[in-house]
């Protein structure tokens, strides 16, 4: 597996700063974030080291072109709204923006986006499932056709009351899993693994690795710190935030020894990418950039 950064955390450096650091510090690999430019609308959102809105073969080649000459991969494209989202005028920014996002990624010959797939918070599965068919039926085919990998990050996105009570991503767990894969079975249409969601819901996080491992195209490195006392008081119907913390890997509740050799052993050879949202390393950029190091040097012993 090839070992790199989410660069959502460095939010502040240009793209080239955001290269230099992850080739200073040995990595191989960043997922770049290609927000549109704007206000964000969350935390670690909005982040905008690559725009791709009015991209270019001229700005590809000078992206690839520097990553070249420090010799850092990127693996993604990453991008993460709400594209089901139930005002349709909203959410088709975000749906013209992810076929902006599919082009890039050919230009750039990286053949791979990260996202979700979205959900009406106020509405179960299966009053879901048109809308998810009808907004991703195209982008799916679309992507297909060019040969564009897409990876569902497994987040169910309820962290905040807004997005009370079903979350703003509805590709959280296995079951919805199977069944997203056979409404639209194309071999381009996969996962971006993050096992510290499955902590928080209560879930094991190695089970899903053997019978989802061809789907699985990316992965992240995040860790999370359940508070087993806290969830005694306020129960899973809290908002979650009630109850956990989300950690780098080495400061939470995953055991990363034996979760980076069940990959291995499961096969995967894909991008291993930390995701920091670790409250205790916000303070400056330099207590991000520590977060990434830290992350690495935690994970290192293992890879």
């Amino acid at each position: 597996m090839k070992f790199g950064f989410q660069s959502a955390i460095l939010d502040g450096l240009s793209f080239e700063e955001v290269i230099d650091f992850a080739a200073e510090h040995d990595f191989e690999c960043v997922e770049i974030m290609c927000w549109p430019k704007g206000a964000a609308e969350r935390k670690y959102a909005g982040v905008t080291h690559l725009d791709i809105t009015d991209f270019t073969r001229e700005k590809s080649d000078d992206a690839r072109s520097y990553c070249g000459s420090k010799g850092i991969e990127l693996s993604s494209l990453g991008y993460y709204p709400n594209p089901l989202t139930p005002d349709h005028q909203e959410a088709q920014v975000y749906i013209d923006h992810l076929y902006k996002l599919i082009d890039a990624s050919v230009l750039l010959g990286i053949n791979m986006i990260t996202t979700f797939i979205g959900n009406d918070w106020t509405k179960n599965v299966d009053d879901n499932w048109p809308r998810f068919k009808e907004v991703w039926g195209p982008l799916l085919r679309y992507a297909s056709e060019r040969e564009v990998y897409v990876g569902i990050e497994n987040c169910a996105m309820y962290f905040t009351d807004d997005e009370w009570p079903a979350g703003k991503n509805i590709a959280y767990s296995p079951k919805i899993w199977r069944r997203m894969f056979d409404e639209f079975d194309t071999p381009y249409f996969g996962l971006n693994y993050d096992p510290s969601h499955f902590i928080w819901m209560r879930m094991d996080h190695l089970k899903p690795l053997k019978e989802f491992m061809r789907r699985i195209h990316h992965a992240h490195a995040k860790d999370v710190k359940l508070d087993q006392t806290r969830l005694d008081e306020v129960g899973t119907m809290a908002n979650p935030l009630e109850y956990h913390d989300p950690r780098i890997p080495g400061r939470g509740d995953i055991d990363w020894g034996e979760y980076i050799t069940a990959m291995k052993i499961a096969g995967f050879k894909g991008a291993f990418c930390i995701e920091v949202e670790d409250s205790d390393y916000e303070g400056s950029m330099d207590d991000r950039k520590r977060a990434l190091i830290d992350s690495a040097a935690h994970l290192r012993q293992f890879l």
